[in-house]
């Protein structure tokens, strides 16, 4: 009995020896590599645009900005559609199209302009709309007024 009780005491310290000691290139069978998804050139920023896990796309907050890196100007409309706009060339550059969209969270600055952002929402999203979560956050990066992330999934 003793015997039994000292090793069951070892095994996990045993289990967790074989499992460091594996190669870290190993892969349970049916797990998917990971591919990064980055339009521009390395910002020096620590994410990625977008990661897509096997036929999931999972798209970093984008703001309301042009190729340039400046906000959209004229408010949260402009913005909105921007911030939309690097949704889609996120979902694009993976191979995916904005109807593979399942998900979307939306920050706003300021949930009083929770009206015009989703009429500017409403033209740009295909239906079926993806289900979709909005927050009024109390700051956003570089004085947006809006990010937006998103989850695509390949149907087949």
């Amino acid at each position: 009995m003793k015997s039994a009780i000292a090793f069951l005491k070892a095994a996990p310290a045993c289990l967790f020896l074989i499992g460091f000691m594996m190669p870290m290139t190993s892969h349970p069978a049916g797990a998917q590599e990971h591919r990064a998804i980055n339009l521009a050139p390395d910002r020096g920023l620590p994410f990625s645009d977008g990661i897509v896990a096997g036929k999931t796309l999972y798209v970093a907050g984008q703001e309301g900005t042009d190729a340039s890196g400046k906000l959209a100007t004229g408010g949260i409309g402009p913005e909105t559609a921007a911030a939309l706009g690097n949704i889609e060339k996120v979902v694009k550059a993976a191979g995916f199209e904005m109807k593979d969209v399942v998900s979307v969270t939306v920050f706003l600055a300021d949930i009083q302009e929770f009206p015009e952002m989703n009429k500017v929402y409403k033209s740009v999203m295909p239906d079926p709309k993806p289900a979709r979560a909005t927050v009024q956050v109390a700051a956003l990066v570089n004085g947006a007024r809006i990010e937006v992330s998103a989850i695509a999934s390949k149907r087949k």
